[in-house]
């Protein structure tokens, strides 16, 4: 288990840090425990796959690793900030600055084209128009749309959507990239060309990447593969 916590990037520092962290639902009379005390680590510029079957409990770490939801017991690290410490209102915050999610369905909204989709992370956070919409500019063009930037989604092929989503969750600089099976939609062909622009911003960026898939090909792609099984973590 020593590798789960410590990582792989030698002396880079970590971004992500779990201790003891436990997931408990309450079913009726009887508490179901989902996590079972997972200690995990991963270090800037360090991509961890996380596999295992449905209902596995890969969406609920998933959340509770992006603060959308609070540990029964444990801990969550991001960037050494402890999220239990942090209220609400301060939780969403640190969230925007440090925490960028892609989804497999994207949730791109309709209404707003790729360039004001990848913006909307600055834009909440109070930036000014102009300056969000110049960086969505400059993110767009690494991920090559900067050609699509004025299109809605709609007018987008399901590749060209994940990459508006992975624009806008790169836009903050985060420090944690959390991915909820971002090729499951998919077809082979764009999945690969997803694959190789993770392999390059990966290459390039100083957060840590976790990605939730049943994929073997994109699991492949990450620097180490972990398996939750009965609630535990363990290497492939």
């Amino acid at each position: 288990m020593q590798d789960v916590v410590q990582g792989a990037r030698g002396e880079a520092p970590v971004m992500l840090s779990c201790e003891g962290l436990t997931k408990t639902y309450r079913e009726g009379p009887q508490d179901l425990t989902v996590l079972h005390e997972l200690d995990l680590g991963v270090r800037a510029g360090e991509r961890v796959a996380v596999v295992g079957s449905s209902g596995s409990g890969k969406t609920t770490l998933l959340n509770l690793l992006g603060g959308l939801d609070r540990p029964s017991g444990g801990s969550v690290k991001v960037a050494g900030q402890c999220l239990a410490e942090l209220g609400e209102a301060a939780l969403g915050r640190f969230r925007n600055r440090h925490i960028g999610f892609v989804y497999q369905f994207h949730h791109l909204l309709a209404e707003l084209t790729a360039l004001e989709n990848a913006a909307l992370p600055l834009i909440i956070r109070g930036q000014k128009r102009h300056e969000a919409v110049a960086r969505a500019a400059g993110i767009l063009e690494r991920v090559g749309m900067a050609a699509r930037g004025d299109h809605k989604p709609g007018e987008l092929s399901g590749g060209e959507r994940q990459r508006v989503a992975i624009a806008r969750a790169l836009i903050t600089d985060p420090s944690l990239v959390l991915m909820d099976e971002p090729t499951g939609n998919l077809d082979q062909h764009t999945a690969a060309s997803i694959l190789a622009l993770m392999d390059e911003l990966a290459s390039s960026a100083a957060c840590a990447f976790v990605v939730v898939t049943h994929d073997p090909a994109l699991a492949a792609h990450q620097d180490r593969v972990l398996r939750l099984n009965e609630g535990r973590l363990q290497p492939e």
